[in-house]
This record gives structure tokens, C-alpha cells and sequence, in this order.
């Protein structure tokens, strides 16, 4: 834990935030309680550091120069429902366990970030939804509506971001307990893998968490194991700076230099939808010393990358900027190769990392939104063959998951199918990976990054 203070604007440090278009922003109604709840947010705590950002920043230097490997993943949409301990939990063992399974397996540190403690707004592709003749606002994540279809759940109410303040401090408070309290501990590999239902995935980790095992009490017979490093795990937090009342009201500058840090979370994404160059979410993140990245769609050109580059990361200093491609498995062979040949040396001093979620969504005949599981392995597989035909590192994958034994993605070892969506499909917004497809992604990743080293 960092021991910097940082400060609210309050405090004499005001941010004049530019006028400009703001796409995917909430339709606040009442002005007062709007600006209520903007108050009390600047008022609040940091949820995150100055010093932690800064830590995960030279982390992902080293994903930039192909040193180390980007694990990023969880909710498609966190709600405030739940934010419980046994969610948590649940996803952090998934995360912990891929994260081993890719260190073990290509023999790499793995950065493990966590789309959780801020993930509750989602970009829609339309303001409004029809239920049986009836219109109402679209759900855009807990942070601004409520997703029951009634009007007065729908309305977009400010105080549901100071909700999500509190929500979020208590998951990294959770988060950190686990992760420095012994939880993590990698003598503890075989215990991250009960709870959760058998499957091929389980028992081959069952296999890798025995070779571990014996690996650790070797080291530690030899007198070569840092007891302290084998009990605890770095974990950053991360999600898309969406809201942007949200966004702001959590901006503070750090006592130490006086530059201004995002306090809502370690890294922060700027969309699809809302990438616009003169827009103010580019804006935003370009004022904020976090690390940030920038999800890149099937249509991102050379200028599109190089002028996001300009107002990023002018300075070319690696970990700052994160590229986050998310172009479908039937396009990412075609259209990836070419875009980061035209870059040139550009292509090198920023960090890549793979969304195989996004580009591969579809609608089941039962109205289910899901994946196949198969392409988005594809997709992750064309990212790579990317990078190794233009000599580029692939950097990390950036994935929707949960702990849970959800029926949201279709394929995989546990071979579901459209038919069994049905029997646990809990998601609000997007389709996530359960536990064990999640699992047999991460063996199928590592061998991707054995075979390429």
C-alpha cells in the first residue's frame, strides 16, 4: 500500500474540464440531486492510489516491451445486487487460477487487473427499449438505472453513483484482504480450485497445482523462496470510464507531484462507442496520469491510432497506453496484420492486448445474447498470428468472466449448447465465460505464448 494523500478538488485544486460532445451519458433529471451527489463524491476518499496506478503503469511497461503478459478480467457489468463476499471471491479463485495456469504454463509474469469495483455502466446501442407496447430508457448498468421495467426503476438517478462509490471501496477492501492476507498465497493453489463444479478444465489444474506444489517446496528446501512474495499477489482494478460526473468527481491530484490521478480505479478504458478524438471521454482520460486504454473496432484506422497516440502518450512512455483490439474472429486475420504494419514503430511502444468478447456476439433463436466459446479462442488465435507476422508483442487478453457456473457462452469442454442457455443465464448485459471455460481458456492462451516463445 502507497502512503500517498491524495486531495479532493475542494481543496483549492479545481479541474476545468473542457465542453465537449459527450456520448453515452446519462440523462440526469433533477439538477440538484445531480449536483448533490457530484459533491459528495469529491468529498469522498480515493478509492485507489497515486502510487498504485503508478505501479501498475511500470507493469504494463513490460507488457509494452513483451516482458510480461496482461490478464484482465471480469463482469461484463457489475451490479449492486451483487457486490457479496462469494462473488468476489468466486472471481478472484477464476482470475488467481488463470493467472497461474499462464505463468506456469508459458513461464511469464502474468499482470492481473480485474474488471471490477467500478464496472456498473454499460454503453447502449439505443437510449430506449420496447417491452409489449411499452417504451421506456434502456438499462445503462446499475451507476445510472435500474434494470426491472418500470418507469420508475429506468429513471436515470444520480444517487445511484454515490451507491456505487461504496459498492466499489467495499469490493477492493475484500480484494485486498484476499490478496494480501494469505488468500493468494501459491501454496495455496490446490484450495482456489474447491467450490467449483469438476470438469476437464479442473482436474488438468489439479495436475499443474501438484507440479507446483513440488516446485515451491524445492525452492523453499533450497532457502530460495521469499515467503512474504509467495503469500500475496499484486491486483489492480480496472473498467470503463464511462459516466463522466462519475469519472470527475473522483479526480484528484496527487500530493506528491500535483498531477491528476483518476481515484476510481488503476486503469480505465475509453470504449468503442465513445473513442472520438474531440471528444470528451479522450479528453478525460488524456488529463489523468493512470495508466488508460482504448478499445479499437474492426473499423479503427492508422490515423485513428496515431492521433489517439498524439494525445495520450506524447511522451511515448511505456505502460501508459494500452490498446485494446476487439474486431471478431472472421475479421481479425484481415484486418489486424495491416493496421499494425501501418503503424511502423509506433506499434511497438504501445501495449496490445486482445477483447475476443465483443466481436463475437450473437442472438440464440430462444433471444439469448451469447458466444460460442470457439470463436472467441479463434479470435485470441488471430491476435497472435498478428503480432508474429509483424514481429509485434501480444500483450494480454481482455475478458468477460465470472466465478460462477452461468450457461451464458455456448461450447467449450463442458460442450454447451443454445438449449441450455436457459438454466443459468444471470447476465444483464453481455454474455460472460463460466469458471471453466474461462479455465480452458487460460491452458489454450499458454500454450499460445509457449509456442511463440
Amino acid at each position: 500500500m502507497t502512503t500517498d494523500v491524495t486531495g479532493p478538488p475542494a481543496l483549492g485544486q479545481h479541474f476545468d474540464w473542457a465542453d465537449l460532445p459527450a456520448r453515452q451519458q446519462p440523462t440526469w433529471e433533477d439538477a440538484g440531486a445531480l449536483e448533490r451527489a457530484v459533491a459528495t463524491l469529491q468529498g469522498f476518499p480515493p478509492l485507489v492510489f497515486a502510487g498504485e496506478c503508478d505501479q501498475l503503469r511500470d507493469k504494463l511497461g513490460a507488457v509494452t516491451r513483451g516482458e510480461a503478459f496482461l490478464l484482465q478480467g471480469g463482469d461484463c457489468a457489475e451490479t449492486l445486487e451483487g457486490v457479496t463476499g462469494p462473488n468476489i471471491r468466486e472471481r478472484i479463485k477464476t482470475i488467481l487460477q488463470m493467472a497461474v495456469v499462464l505463468t506456469y504454463g508459458a513461464g511469464m509474469p502474468v499482470v492481473k487487473v480485474g474488471r471490477l469495483a467500478g464496472q456498473f455502466a454499460k454503453p447502449r446501442s439505443s437510449d430506449l427499449e420496447t417491452r409489449d407496447g411499452v417504451t421506456l430508457p434502456a438499462y445503462r448498468g446499475d451507476m445510472v438505472n435500474g434494470f426491472e421495467f418500470t418507469p420508475e426503476a429506468r429513471a436515470h438517478d444520480p444517487n445511484r453513483m454515490v451507491s456505487v462509490y461504496h459498492a466499489s471501496a467495499s469490493t477492493l477492501n475484500l480484494v485486498r484482504a484476499f490478496t494480501t492476507g494469505g488468500y493468494a498465497d501459491l501454496r495455496s493453489v490446490h484450495t482456489w480450485n474447491k467450490g467449483f463444479l469438476a470438469g476437464p478444465a479442473q482436474a488438468r489444474y489439479e495436475q499443474m497445482a501438484a507440479e507446483i506444489d513440488r516446485a515451491v517446496r524445492f525452492l523453499e528446501a533450497s532457502g530460495v523462496a521469499d515467503a512474504e512474495e509467495l503469500r500475496r499477489v499484486e491486483f489492480y482494478s480496472s473498467h470503463e470510464a464511462l459516466v463522466l460526473d462519475y469519472e470527475r468527481a473522483l479526480t484528484r491530484r496527487d500530493s506528491r507531484t500535483g498531477l491528476a490521478y483518476n481515484t476510481s480505479g488503476h486503469f480505465i478504458w475509453v470504449g468503442e462507442r465513445t473513442r472520438g478524438l474531440d471528444d470528451a471521454h479522450i479528453d478525460f482520460v488524456s488529463q489523468v496520469h493512470n495508466p488508460v486504454g482504448v478499445k479499437l473496432g474492426p473499423t479503427a484506422t492508422r490515423d485513428d491510432v496515431l492521433r489517439l497516440v498524439e494525445k495520450l502518450d506524447p511522451e511515448g512512455r511505456p505502460g501508459r497506453l494500452t490498446f485494446i483490439t476487439r474486431m471478431g474472429a472472421g475479421t481479425i486475420r484481415d484486418l489486424l496484420p495491416s493496421l499494425l504494419e501501418s503503424l511502423g514503430e509506433v506499434a511497438h511502444q504501445v501495449a496490445w492486448v486482445c477483447d475476443p468478447m465483443h466481436g463475437n456476439t450473437f442472438t440464440s433463436p430462444s433471444g439469448h445474447k451469447t458466444r460460442r466459446f470457439e470463436d472467441v479462442i479463434d479470435e485470441v488465435a488471430g491476435f497472435f498470428e498478428a503480432h508474429r507476422t509483424v514481429g509485434t508483442w501480444p500483450g494480454g487478453i481482455h475478458v468477460e468472466l465470472t466465478g460462477n457456473d452461468v450457461t451464458e457462452c455456448v461450447g467449450g469442454s463442458g460442450a454447451l449448447d443454445v438449449q441450455d442457455l436457459g438454466l443459468r443465464y444471470e447476465t444483464l448485459c453481455d454474455p460472460r465465460l463460466n469458471h471453466q471455460q474461462s479455465l480452458e481458456m487460460a491452458f489454450q492462451v499458454a500454450s499460445m505464448l509457449e509456442a511463440g516463445r
